[in-house]
Protein backbone atom coordinates (compact mmCIF):
# COMPACT_ATOMS: atom_id res chain seq x y z
CA UNK A 1 0.00 0.00 0.00
CA UNK A 2 1.22 3.29 -0.96
CA UNK A 3 2.68 5.96 1.77
CA UNK A 4 1.31 9.38 1.51
CA UNK A 5 4.11 11.23 -0.49
CA UNK A 6 4.03 14.21 2.04
CA UNK A 7 5.39 12.20 4.86
CA UNK A 8 7.47 9.79 2.75
CA UNK A 9 11.02 11.32 5.12
CA UNK A 10 9.51 11.86 8.00
CA UNK A 11 9.15 8.12 9.27
CA UNK A 12 10.29 7.55 12.92
CA UNK A 13 14.16 6.15 13.55
CA UNK A 14 13.26 3.32 15.19
CA UNK A 15 10.37 2.03 11.90
CA UNK A 16 13.95 1.11 10.70
CA UNK A 17 16.22 -1.17 11.77
CA UNK A 18 19.71 -0.72 11.85
CA UNK A 19 20.60 -3.86 10.89
CA UNK A 20 21.98 -4.30 7.09
CA UNK A 21 19.34 -6.32 5.73
CA UNK A 22 19.99 -9.56 4.01
CA UNK A 23 19.12 -10.32 0.21
CA UNK A 24 18.84 -13.65 -1.37
CA UNK A 25 21.00 -14.65 -4.20
CA UNK A 26 18.94 -14.14 -6.61
CA UNK A 27 18.18 -10.30 -5.55
CA UNK A 28 21.99 -9.91 -5.60
CA UNK A 29 21.95 -10.88 -8.72
CA UNK A 30 19.09 -8.34 -9.97
CA UNK A 31 21.22 -5.33 -7.94
CA UNK A 32 24.20 -6.47 -9.80
CA UNK A 33 23.10 -6.11 -13.33
CA UNK A 34 20.85 -3.13 -12.51
CA UNK A 35 24.16 -1.54 -10.61
CA UNK A 36 26.50 -2.91 -13.69
CA UNK A 37 24.17 -1.03 -15.67
CA UNK A 38 24.31 2.27 -13.83
CA UNK A 39 27.77 1.99 -13.47
CA UNK A 40 28.28 1.74 -17.02
CA UNK A 41 26.15 4.73 -18.25
CA UNK A 42 28.24 6.63 -15.41
CA UNK A 43 31.39 5.33 -16.68
CA UNK A 44 30.68 6.54 -20.18
CA UNK A 45 30.19 10.14 -18.83
CA UNK A 46 34.21 10.70 -17.87
CA UNK A 47 35.74 7.96 -20.02
CA UNK A 48 36.61 9.79 -23.27
CA UNK A 49 37.70 13.36 -21.21
CA UNK A 50 41.36 12.57 -21.01
CA UNK A 51 41.57 10.60 -24.68
CA UNK A 52 39.86 13.44 -26.54
CA UNK A 53 43.09 15.00 -28.01
CA UNK A 54 44.58 11.33 -28.90
CA UNK A 55 40.82 10.96 -30.45
CA UNK A 56 40.89 13.78 -32.30
CA UNK A 57 44.33 13.18 -33.94
CA UNK A 58 43.24 9.77 -35.02
CA UNK A 59 40.11 10.83 -36.56
CA UNK A 60 41.08 14.18 -37.85
CA UNK A 61 38.67 15.88 -35.50
CA UNK A 62 39.33 19.72 -35.42
CA UNK A 63 39.90 21.34 -31.61
CA UNK A 64 36.38 22.94 -31.72
CA UNK A 65 34.51 19.66 -32.96
CA UNK A 66 36.26 17.88 -29.92
CA UNK A 67 33.54 18.80 -27.88
CA UNK A 68 30.99 17.02 -29.65
CA UNK A 69 32.51 13.82 -28.32
CA UNK A 70 30.79 14.28 -25.37
CA UNK A 71 27.77 16.79 -26.67
CA UNK A 72 27.05 13.93 -29.13
CA UNK A 73 26.40 11.88 -25.42
CA UNK A 74 25.10 13.99 -23.01
CA UNK A 75 22.14 15.47 -25.71
CA UNK A 76 20.20 12.05 -25.73
CA UNK A 77 20.70 10.78 -22.85
CA UNK A 78 19.40 14.00 -21.11
CA UNK A 79 17.26 14.65 -23.73
CA UNK A 80 14.53 11.99 -23.82
CA UNK A 81 14.63 10.58 -20.06
CA UNK A 82 11.31 12.17 -19.11
CA UNK A 83 9.84 10.59 -22.17
CA UNK A 84 11.97 6.98 -22.01
CA UNK A 85 10.50 6.64 -18.20
CA UNK A 86 7.05 7.16 -18.75
CA UNK A 87 7.46 4.84 -22.13
CA UNK A 88 8.72 2.26 -19.83
CA UNK A 89 5.87 2.72 -17.78
CA UNK A 90 3.38 2.38 -20.26
CA UNK A 91 4.61 -0.58 -22.39
CA UNK A 92 7.06 -2.41 -19.95
CA UNK A 93 10.15 -1.21 -18.19
CA UNK A 94 12.14 -4.68 -18.39
CA UNK A 95 11.45 -4.30 -22.50
CA UNK A 96 12.86 -1.31 -22.76
CA UNK A 97 15.44 -1.67 -20.55
CA UNK A 98 16.64 -4.53 -22.32
CA UNK A 99 16.38 -2.29 -25.53
CA UNK A 100 18.33 0.30 -24.46
CA UNK A 101 21.05 -2.07 -23.19
CA UNK A 102 21.60 -4.16 -26.70
CA UNK A 103 21.46 -0.78 -28.34
CA UNK A 104 24.04 0.77 -26.07
CA UNK A 105 25.96 -1.79 -26.65
CA UNK A 106 25.83 -2.10 -30.50
CA UNK A 107 26.78 1.59 -30.29
CA UNK A 108 30.03 1.00 -28.62
CA UNK A 109 30.82 -1.54 -30.62
CA UNK A 110 30.41 1.03 -33.84
CA UNK A 111 32.12 3.85 -31.57
CA UNK A 112 35.12 1.51 -30.99
CA UNK A 113 35.74 0.64 -34.04
CA UNK A 114 34.55 4.39 -35.96
CA UNK A 115 36.71 5.35 -39.04
CA UNK A 116 35.64 9.01 -39.07
CA UNK A 117 33.93 11.46 -37.19
CA UNK A 118 30.90 11.09 -38.49
CA UNK A 119 30.66 7.28 -37.70
CA UNK A 120 31.86 7.91 -34.32
CA UNK A 121 29.80 10.60 -33.34
CA UNK A 122 26.86 8.23 -34.40
CA UNK A 123 28.04 5.87 -32.53
CA UNK A 124 28.18 8.17 -29.51
CA UNK A 125 24.30 9.55 -30.17
CA UNK A 126 23.62 6.15 -30.00
CA UNK A 127 25.02 5.59 -26.94
CA UNK A 128 22.97 8.40 -25.27
CA UNK A 129 20.12 6.91 -26.69
CA UNK A 130 20.53 3.45 -24.67
CA UNK A 131 21.37 5.50 -21.37
CA UNK A 132 18.32 7.32 -21.57
CA UNK A 133 16.34 4.11 -22.06
CA UNK A 134 18.29 2.35 -19.51
CA UNK A 135 18.84 4.57 -16.64
CA UNK A 136 15.00 5.65 -15.67
CA UNK A 137 13.84 1.77 -16.56
CA UNK A 138 16.90 0.59 -14.09
CA UNK A 139 15.77 2.79 -11.63
CA UNK A 140 12.26 2.11 -11.72
CA UNK A 141 13.06 -1.85 -11.84
CA UNK A 142 14.99 -1.27 -8.93
CA UNK A 143 12.43 0.92 -6.83
CA UNK A 144 9.64 -2.08 -7.39
CA UNK A 145 11.65 -4.57 -7.07
CA UNK A 146 12.69 -4.09 -3.62
CA UNK A 147 9.78 -3.11 -1.09
CA UNK A 148 10.33 0.30 0.69
CA UNK A 149 11.91 -0.09 3.90
CA UNK A 150 16.23 -0.92 4.20
CA UNK A 151 16.00 -3.52 1.31
CA UNK A 152 15.55 -0.62 -1.25
CA UNK A 153 17.62 1.94 1.25
CA UNK A 154 20.81 -0.62 0.51
CA UNK A 155 19.77 -1.26 -3.53
CA UNK A 156 19.59 2.69 -4.08
CA UNK A 157 22.65 3.04 -1.43
CA UNK A 158 25.09 0.49 -3.45
CA UNK A 159 23.67 2.25 -6.52
CA UNK A 160 24.31 5.12 -5.67
CA UNK A 161 27.67 4.42 -4.33
CA UNK A 162 28.24 2.68 -8.21
CA UNK A 163 27.24 5.37 -10.26
CA UNK A 164 29.13 8.19 -8.12
CA UNK A 165 32.11 5.95 -8.72
CA UNK A 166 31.76 5.36 -12.38
CA UNK A 167 31.93 9.06 -12.96
CA UNK A 168 35.46 8.53 -11.70
CA UNK A 169 36.68 5.91 -12.22
CA UNK A 170 36.00 7.23 -15.91
CA UNK A 171 38.46 9.60 -15.53
CA UNK A 172 41.06 7.48 -14.01
CA UNK A 173 40.71 4.50 -16.72
CA UNK A 174 40.43 6.72 -19.35
CA UNK A 175 44.04 7.86 -19.35
CA UNK A 176 45.20 4.97 -18.53
CA UNK A 177 43.42 2.92 -20.82
CA UNK A 178 44.77 5.28 -23.57
CA UNK A 179 48.26 5.61 -22.46
CA UNK A 180 48.44 1.66 -22.81
CA UNK A 181 46.23 0.73 -25.67
CA UNK A 182 44.46 3.82 -27.77
CA UNK A 183 41.03 5.73 -27.04
CA UNK A 184 39.24 2.99 -28.81
CA UNK A 185 39.89 0.96 -25.50
CA UNK A 186 37.70 3.27 -23.54
CA UNK A 187 34.77 3.00 -26.10
CA UNK A 188 35.50 -1.13 -26.13
CA UNK A 189 35.50 -1.28 -22.47
CA UNK A 190 31.76 0.35 -22.27
CA UNK A 191 31.06 -2.62 -25.03
CA UNK A 192 32.96 -5.54 -22.61
CA UNK A 193 30.03 -4.01 -19.68
CA UNK A 194 27.28 -3.97 -22.04
CA UNK A 195 27.69 -7.77 -23.28
CA UNK A 196 28.43 -8.80 -20.07
CA UNK A 197 25.36 -7.55 -18.53
CA UNK A 198 23.09 -8.09 -21.37
CA UNK A 199 22.75 -11.62 -21.34
CA UNK A 200 22.03 -12.30 -17.42
CA UNK A 201 19.17 -9.25 -17.77
CA UNK A 202 16.69 -11.44 -19.57
CA UNK A 203 16.25 -14.18 -16.91
CA UNK A 204 16.50 -12.41 -13.78
CA UNK A 205 14.86 -8.97 -14.03
CA UNK A 206 10.99 -9.14 -13.64
CA UNK A 207 8.79 -7.27 -16.07
CA UNK A 208 7.04 -4.23 -14.89
CA UNK A 209 3.93 -1.75 -16.15
CA UNK A 210 1.25 0.46 -14.87
CA UNK A 211 -2.01 -1.68 -14.80
CA UNK A 212 -3.55 1.22 -16.85
CA UNK A 213 -2.56 1.93 -20.06
CA UNK A 214 -3.26 5.44 -20.79
CA UNK A 215 -1.93 7.05 -23.87
CA UNK A 216 0.99 8.95 -24.48
CA UNK A 217 0.98 12.72 -23.52
CA UNK A 218 2.58 13.01 -26.77
CA UNK A 219 2.94 17.35 -27.15
CA UNK A 220 4.34 17.13 -23.71
CA UNK A 221 7.13 14.56 -25.06
CA UNK A 222 7.47 16.41 -27.77
CA UNK A 223 8.43 20.13 -25.69
CA UNK A 224 9.99 18.55 -22.74
CA UNK A 225 11.95 16.44 -25.30
CA UNK A 226 12.42 19.51 -27.53
CA UNK A 227 12.97 21.32 -24.32
CA UNK A 228 15.60 19.57 -23.09
CA UNK A 229 17.67 19.10 -26.00
CA UNK A 230 18.17 22.67 -26.65
CA UNK A 231 19.29 23.31 -23.07
CA UNK A 232 21.92 21.13 -22.96
CA UNK A 233 23.12 21.62 -26.83
CA UNK A 234 23.20 25.29 -25.38
CA UNK A 235 25.12 24.71 -22.32
CA UNK A 236 27.15 22.12 -23.56
CA UNK A 237 28.39 24.17 -26.28
CA UNK A 238 28.98 27.21 -24.62
CA UNK A 239 31.50 25.36 -22.47
CA UNK A 240 33.30 25.22 -25.20
CA UNK A 241 32.63 28.66 -27.43
CA UNK A 242 30.81 31.12 -24.54
CA UNK A 243 27.33 32.28 -24.11
CA UNK A 244 28.45 35.10 -26.85
CA UNK A 245 27.64 32.58 -29.98
CA UNK A 246 23.95 33.16 -32.02
CA UNK A 247 23.37 29.17 -31.54
CA UNK A 248 24.20 29.14 -28.07
CA UNK A 249 21.34 31.68 -27.20
CA UNK A 250 18.90 30.59 -29.63
CA UNK A 251 18.88 27.31 -28.34
CA UNK A 252 19.11 28.68 -24.92
CA UNK A 253 15.95 31.01 -25.20
CA UNK A 254 14.35 27.69 -27.14
CA UNK A 255 14.85 25.45 -24.34
CA UNK A 256 13.71 27.93 -21.58
CA UNK A 257 10.23 28.39 -23.52
CA UNK A 258 9.59 24.82 -24.72
CA UNK A 259 10.10 23.78 -21.18
CA UNK A 260 7.67 26.65 -20.47
CA UNK A 261 4.89 25.32 -23.11
CA UNK A 262 5.76 22.02 -21.58
CA UNK A 263 4.34 23.30 -18.03
CA UNK A 264 1.22 24.28 -19.34
CA UNK A 265 0.85 21.02 -21.68
CA UNK A 266 1.04 18.77 -18.63
CA UNK A 267 -1.73 21.17 -16.92
CA UNK A 268 -4.03 20.64 -19.32
CA UNK A 269 -3.58 16.72 -20.40
CA UNK A 270 -5.65 14.07 -19.27
CA UNK A 271 -2.83 11.63 -19.24
CA UNK A 272 0.58 14.11 -18.49
CA UNK A 273 3.59 12.96 -19.08
CA UNK A 274 5.06 14.15 -15.56
CA UNK A 275 2.18 14.48 -13.19
CA UNK A 276 2.54 18.35 -11.69
CA UNK A 277 0.82 17.62 -8.38
CA UNK A 278 4.03 14.92 -7.29
CA UNK A 279 6.06 17.79 -7.79
CA UNK A 280 3.75 19.99 -5.96
CA UNK A 281 4.60 17.57 -3.00
CA UNK A 282 6.94 19.35 -1.18
CA UNK A 283 9.63 16.10 -1.06
CA UNK A 284 9.53 15.24 -4.66
CA UNK A 285 10.23 18.87 -5.38
CA UNK A 286 12.92 19.46 -2.81
CA UNK A 287 14.71 16.11 -2.78
CA UNK A 288 15.19 16.73 -6.79
CA UNK A 289 16.47 20.15 -5.67
CA UNK A 290 19.09 18.79 -3.66
CA UNK A 291 19.94 16.19 -6.45
CA UNK A 292 20.79 18.27 -8.64
CA UNK A 293 22.72 20.90 -7.00
CA UNK A 294 24.84 17.49 -5.38
CA UNK A 295 25.12 16.27 -9.04
CA UNK A 296 26.11 19.28 -11.00
CA UNK A 297 28.31 20.96 -8.35
CA UNK A 298 30.89 17.70 -7.36
CA UNK A 299 31.52 16.60 -10.93
CA UNK A 300 32.65 20.04 -11.74
CA UNK A 301 34.59 19.96 -8.73
CA UNK A 302 35.93 17.34 -9.97
CA UNK A 303 37.24 18.54 -13.36
CA UNK A 304 38.41 21.67 -11.82
CA UNK A 305 40.66 19.76 -9.55
CA UNK A 306 41.78 17.72 -12.45
CA UNK A 307 43.13 21.25 -14.21
CA UNK A 308 44.36 22.24 -10.85
CA UNK A 309 46.33 19.01 -10.45
CA UNK A 310 47.84 18.85 -13.93
CA UNK A 311 48.11 22.17 -14.86
CA UNK A 312 49.36 24.03 -11.61
CA UNK A 313 51.48 21.57 -9.59
CA UNK A 314 52.70 19.56 -12.41
CA UNK A 315 50.93 16.19 -11.69
CA UNK A 316 50.83 12.76 -14.12
CA UNK A 317 47.58 11.42 -15.19
CA UNK A 318 48.62 8.27 -13.24
CA UNK A 319 49.17 10.84 -9.92
CA UNK A 320 45.95 12.32 -10.54
CA UNK A 321 44.72 8.86 -10.72
CA UNK A 322 45.83 8.44 -7.30
CA UNK A 323 44.08 11.66 -5.53
CA UNK A 324 41.06 10.43 -7.09
CA UNK A 325 41.56 6.72 -6.11
CA UNK A 326 41.47 7.88 -2.35
CA UNK A 327 37.96 9.66 -3.64
CA UNK A 328 36.67 6.44 -5.12
CA UNK A 329 37.54 4.44 -1.64
CA UNK A 330 36.10 7.15 0.21
CA UNK A 331 33.00 7.14 -2.09
CA UNK A 332 32.78 2.90 -1.75
CA UNK A 333 32.93 3.39 1.99
CA UNK A 334 30.19 6.17 2.42
CA UNK A 335 27.50 4.06 0.32
CA UNK A 336 27.67 1.05 2.73
CA UNK A 337 27.16 3.61 5.48
CA UNK A 338 24.57 6.37 4.06
CA UNK A 339 21.86 3.64 4.53
CA UNK A 340 22.50 3.04 8.43
CA UNK A 341 22.92 7.05 9.04
CA UNK A 342 19.15 6.98 7.50
CA UNK A 343 17.93 4.75 9.22
CA UNK A 344 19.01 6.25 12.48
CA UNK A 345 18.24 10.28 11.21
CA UNK A 346 15.77 9.58 8.45
CA UNK A 347 16.31 10.90 4.60
CA UNK A 348 15.65 14.03 5.07
CA UNK A 349 17.93 15.37 7.41
CA UNK A 350 20.52 12.83 6.08
CA UNK A 351 20.41 14.90 2.61
CA UNK A 352 20.25 18.52 4.34
CA UNK A 353 23.52 17.31 6.53
CA UNK A 354 25.45 16.08 3.26
CA UNK A 355 24.77 19.25 1.11
CA UNK A 356 25.86 21.05 4.21
CA UNK A 357 29.37 18.92 4.44
CA UNK A 358 29.94 18.55 0.42
CA UNK A 359 29.51 22.89 0.93
CA UNK A 360 31.94 22.71 3.73
CA UNK A 361 34.54 20.61 1.77
CA UNK A 362 34.15 22.76 -1.05
CA UNK A 363 34.92 26.02 0.40
CA UNK A 364 37.95 23.95 2.41
CA UNK A 365 39.75 23.97 -1.72
CA UNK A 366 39.89 28.16 -1.20
CA UNK A 367 43.33 27.05 0.36
CA UNK A 368 44.82 25.46 -2.66
CA UNK A 369 48.06 27.11 -4.04
CA UNK A 370 50.90 26.73 -6.21
CA UNK A 371 52.86 25.09 -3.48
CA UNK A 372 53.40 21.18 -3.93
CA UNK A 373 51.97 20.19 -0.21
CA UNK A 374 48.69 22.05 -1.43
CA UNK A 375 48.40 18.73 -2.79
CA UNK A 376 47.12 17.10 0.47
CA UNK A 377 44.83 19.78 1.05
CA UNK A 378 42.88 19.02 -2.44
CA UNK A 379 43.10 14.94 -1.14
CA UNK A 380 41.90 15.15 1.58
CA UNK A 381 39.00 17.89 0.94
CA UNK A 382 37.77 16.26 -1.97
CA UNK A 383 37.62 12.72 -0.87
CA UNK A 384 35.76 13.86 2.41
CA UNK A 385 33.22 16.03 0.29
CA UNK A 386 32.81 13.03 -2.02
CA UNK A 387 31.86 11.01 1.06
CA UNK A 388 29.03 13.60 1.78
CA UNK A 389 28.19 13.90 -1.56
CA UNK A 390 27.34 10.42 -1.62
CA UNK A 391 25.00 11.03 1.27
CA UNK A 392 22.64 13.36 -0.72
CA UNK A 393 22.51 11.16 -3.61
CA UNK A 394 21.29 8.48 -1.39
CA UNK A 395 19.16 10.35 0.12
CA UNK A 396 17.69 12.91 -2.18
CA UNK A 397 16.76 9.10 -4.47
CA UNK A 398 14.91 8.27 -1.32
CA UNK A 399 12.96 11.09 -0.49
CA UNK A 400 11.73 11.43 -3.98
CA UNK A 401 10.85 7.90 -4.69
CA UNK A 402 9.79 6.51 -1.85
CA UNK A 403 6.21 6.38 -1.15
CA UNK A 404 5.25 6.97 -4.52
CA UNK A 405 3.05 4.11 -6.21
CA UNK A 406 4.27 1.56 -7.98
CA UNK A 407 1.90 2.68 -11.24
CA UNK A 408 4.07 6.09 -10.86
CA UNK A 409 7.54 4.96 -9.96
CA UNK A 410 8.48 5.39 -13.79
CA UNK A 411 7.48 9.14 -13.46
CA UNK A 412 9.31 9.70 -9.84
CA UNK A 413 11.98 7.74 -10.98
CA UNK A 414 12.19 9.57 -14.03
CA UNK A 415 12.38 12.62 -12.10
CA UNK A 416 15.54 11.02 -10.28
CA UNK A 417 17.23 10.30 -13.06
CA UNK A 418 16.66 13.13 -15.66
CA UNK A 419 17.65 15.22 -12.08
CA UNK A 420 21.19 13.16 -12.16
CA UNK A 421 21.82 13.38 -15.92
CA UNK A 422 20.58 16.81 -16.00
CA UNK A 423 22.79 18.22 -12.88
CA UNK A 424 25.77 16.06 -14.57
CA UNK A 425 25.38 18.12 -17.89
CA UNK A 426 24.93 21.87 -15.76
CA UNK A 427 27.58 21.68 -13.77
CA UNK A 428 30.81 21.88 -15.72
CA UNK A 429 29.55 24.44 -18.54
CA UNK A 430 27.94 26.68 -16.43
CA UNK A 431 30.84 27.03 -13.61
CA UNK A 432 34.18 25.28 -14.90
CA UNK A 433 34.03 27.33 -17.81
CA UNK A 434 35.12 30.25 -15.43
CA UNK A 435 38.11 28.29 -14.66
CA UNK A 436 39.30 27.70 -18.16
CA UNK A 437 38.86 30.72 -19.56
CA UNK A 438 40.72 32.44 -16.80
CA UNK A 439 43.51 34.68 -17.63
CA UNK A 440 44.82 33.18 -14.04
CA UNK A 441 44.19 29.43 -13.84
CA UNK A 442 44.71 29.61 -10.08
CA UNK A 443 42.62 32.49 -9.61
CA UNK A 444 39.59 30.78 -11.67
CA UNK A 445 39.81 27.44 -10.11
CA UNK A 446 39.42 29.23 -6.59
CA UNK A 447 36.65 31.06 -8.59
CA UNK A 448 34.75 28.17 -9.14
CA UNK A 449 35.40 26.75 -5.89
CA UNK A 450 33.86 29.28 -4.16
CA UNK A 451 30.68 29.66 -5.89
CA UNK A 452 30.25 26.05 -6.18
CA UNK A 453 30.20 26.22 -2.49
CA UNK A 454 27.96 29.01 -2.05
CA UNK A 455 25.52 27.26 -4.46
CA UNK A 456 25.56 23.48 -2.27
CA UNK A 457 25.34 25.56 1.47
CA UNK A 458 22.40 27.62 0.04
CA UNK A 459 20.43 24.58 -1.32
CA UNK A 460 21.06 22.98 1.73
CA UNK A 461 19.64 25.86 3.52
CA UNK A 462 16.67 25.72 0.73
CA UNK A 463 15.91 22.35 1.22
CA UNK A 464 16.22 21.83 5.34
CA UNK A 465 13.26 25.01 5.34
CA UNK A 466 11.90 23.43 2.31
CA UNK A 467 10.90 19.94 3.82
CA UNK A 468 10.34 21.49 6.99
CA UNK A 469 7.55 23.35 6.67
CA UNK A 470 4.27 21.60 6.95
CA UNK A 471 6.54 17.92 7.82
CA UNK A 472 6.28 16.12 11.10
CA UNK A 473 9.30 16.51 13.12
CA UNK A 474 11.81 13.17 11.88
Amino acid sequence: MAIDTESLTSRAPQARPLGTPRLSARDRLVLFVLCAAGFMVALDFSVLNVALPVLGADLGMSPSALQWAVTAFALPSGGFLLLFGRVGDLYGRRRLFLTGLALFAAASVLATVAWDPASFLAGRALQGVGAAAIVPTGMSLLTTTFPEGPARDRALGISGTLMSLGFTVGMVAGGVLTDLLSWRSTMGLLAVFALLVLPLAPGLLPESRTPQRPRLDVPGAVAVTGGLLSLIYALSTAADRGFGETDVRLTLVAGVLLLAVFVVVENRSQAPLVSLPMLRRRTVAWGNLGGLVTFSMMPTVVFVLTLYLQEILGLSAFETGLVFGVQGVLSVVAGSLTPRVIARFGARRTLVGSLAGQGALTAGLLGLNAHGWSVWIAVTAVSLASMFHLGAIISYGLTATSGVPDEEQGLATGLVTSTQQVGITLGIPLLGVLATTADDLLSGVRTVMALDAVIVLVASGLVALGLRRGQPRV
